[in-house]
């Protein structure tokens, strides 16, 4: 019998259960990657995420190369590669990941179980993450999540048993159709080699530090493991990255400053997954908001001009300017900023939170939809559980970027401001702005304090008329976070502890 490895979002060979599996059996195994077309044409996909997956592709080929296989891309739908598999080579067996991603992925994987069960083909599926697949009681998640991370991760097979040749498409030339240009010149490259020597680097001496670098945006570049896209499409274990890490923190030399920053490093990894787990358990986060009740809070069409101006980095506010402009470039951007945008878009701009969303997915070369739309409501006030976080753009860029260090970089139209002028350059006088620039940036699209506290007022006098208490309970009692292994579940009026500042693993 023939065993067909599916790899989706976990691009790699070092513990990958599935080729594990299908190596032990002594049997030809089939790797097999999928270019779905029609997963490129979904609205929050985009031609630098792709880029970062044919980098991991390629790398993906030479590590099952070193074990005697290859890996076989075919372009389509994955029922269709497995048909011709089946007619060609007899496939009896499909060994995967879970996957966690959009309804479009959630109803794919639907349709391959069924075409599995309705052609006598075995389909298993292995965890990768520490999200529990029809989790019946959030209480147990942590236990769960902890019991994966501390089981031994699996060495790379040495000797993957192949078919021989199999045609495969030219897929290192190939851009999905419907992608376009998307040019994201300071894009993260992809693989495993690169993600594993970007472990090393952090655990060695980057990490150092951590938990009070990683907010302000000079600092993140390097302060940041830079792990979340390698994390996202799996060329790395996110099971190898915590043992490792926890590894470096106890060792009997590590010093105790080392020590605390990668503490902070391992509960990222744990809310990693608290996130993921979700949408995991309501894959309807994607379209509406998790509290139910306050999607109705926000009707009618966006403000077209507000959107293309917070869209092309021209708000006229120098550090969400700037944060915009940098993402657009790099296809990263450190928590902080990130919510800091999203949250300008939702509460300044007043903006409905999907539109801001589906564009920060396809700029973020790391996107993870499962952290990604959690935290696009998050940041938006939608889930009725979380504090209210509106972020002034002018404080949080004095206090982020003090000297305009970050804002000079992205936006060359203040290159020539003084730090003083440099976080309210609209304040200018016109002799000001002849002597030191600053003439073609754009004004603010709104005065952002008189928005803020419009926002601020509407969302009060909505959650007062229209929130109920019975709504809040069960988003507390379905996605609440819970504190530890001896968890107790939380009361449906309290508050829960702000996630802002520790949920997005970067």
């Amino acid at each position: 019998m023939t065993t067909v490895v599916w790899f989706k979002r976990d691009l790699r060979t070092r513990d990958h259960a599935p080729l594990v599996a299908g190596a032990t059996l002594a049997e030809p195994v089939i790797p097999l990657y999928v270019i779905e077309d029609e997963y490129w044409q979904q609205p929050d996909t985009s031609g630098r995420q792709w880029g970062f997956i044919r980098d991991s592709l390629d790398d993906l080929d030479r590590q099952l190369r070193t074990a005697g296989n290859q890996l076989l891309v075919t372009r389509g739908s994955v029922i269709e590669a497995l048909r011709q598999l089946k007619a060609s080579h007899g496939i009896r067996r499909v060994f995967c990941h879970q996957e966690t991603g959009g309804q479009w992925t959630f109803e794919r994987d639907k349709a391959v179980v069924q075409w599995c069960s309705d052609n006598q083909v075995e389909l298993r599926e292995w965890n990768q993450f520490g999200v529990v697949r029809r989790l019946k009681d959030r209480d147990i998640w942590d236990r769960a999540w902890t019991e994966l991370m501390r089981q031994p991760a699996l060495e790379a097979p040495r000797c993957v048993p192949a078919v021989g040749s199999i045609p495969s498409v030219a897929w290192r030339s190939l851009e999905p159709g419907a992608t376009g240009a998307d040019p994201c010149p300071g894009r993260q490259t992809g693989g495993s080699s690169p993600g594993e020597k970007l472990l090393a680097s952090f655990l060695e001496r980057r990490c150092v530090g951590y938990q009070y670098n990683i907010s302000s945006p000079n600092t993140a570049v390097r302060a940041c493991s830079r792990l979340s896209p390698h994390i996202s499409y799996g060329t790395v274990s996110l099971r190898e990255i915590y043992q490792q890490a926890k590894a470096a923190g106890n060792h009997r030399n590590t010093l105790p400053r080392k020590q605390k920053s990668l503490t902070s490093f391992r509960s990222r990894l744990h809310w990693h997954c608290h996130f993921i787990q979700k949408l995991e358990d309501e894959p309807e986060l994607e379209f509406r908001a998790m509290h139910r009740e306050l999607e109705g809070m926000k009707t009618g069409p966006n403000n077209s001009e507000r959107l293309q101006r917070w869209q092309q980095g021209q708000t006229g506010w120098p550090l969400v300017d700037a944060c915009m402009r940098s993402l657009q470039h790099t296809g990263w951007l450190n928590f902080r900023m990130r919510a800091m945008l999203m949250a300008v878009a939702s509460y300044q701009l007043w903006l409905h939170w999907r539109d801001p969303a589906l564009h920060l997915a396809r700029l973020f070369t790391d996107f993870e939809p499962g952290i990604h739309y959690s935290q696009a409501q998050m940041q938006s006030g939608l889930t009725g559980i979380n504090a209210l976080r509106i972020y002034n753009p002018v404080l949080q860029s004095q206090k982020l970027d003090p000297n305009g260090e970050f804002i000079r970089r992205w936006i060359p139209e203040l290159a020539g401001v003084p730090r003083e002028m440099i976080h309210t350059p609209w304040l200018m006088t016109p002799t000001q702005k002849a002597k030191f620039g600053g003439n073609t940036y754009i004004a603010p699209v709104c005065d952002h304090e008189q928005a803020a506290r419009a926002a601020r007022k509407a969302v009060g006098d909505f959650r007062k008329q229209y929130v109920s208490r019975e709504e809040t309970g069960r988003v507390l009692d379905r996605h609440g976070s819970r504190k530890g292994p001896h968890q107790t579940r939380p009361k449906a009026a309290a508050k829960q502890t702000p996630d802002n500042q520790l949920s997005l693993f970067d």
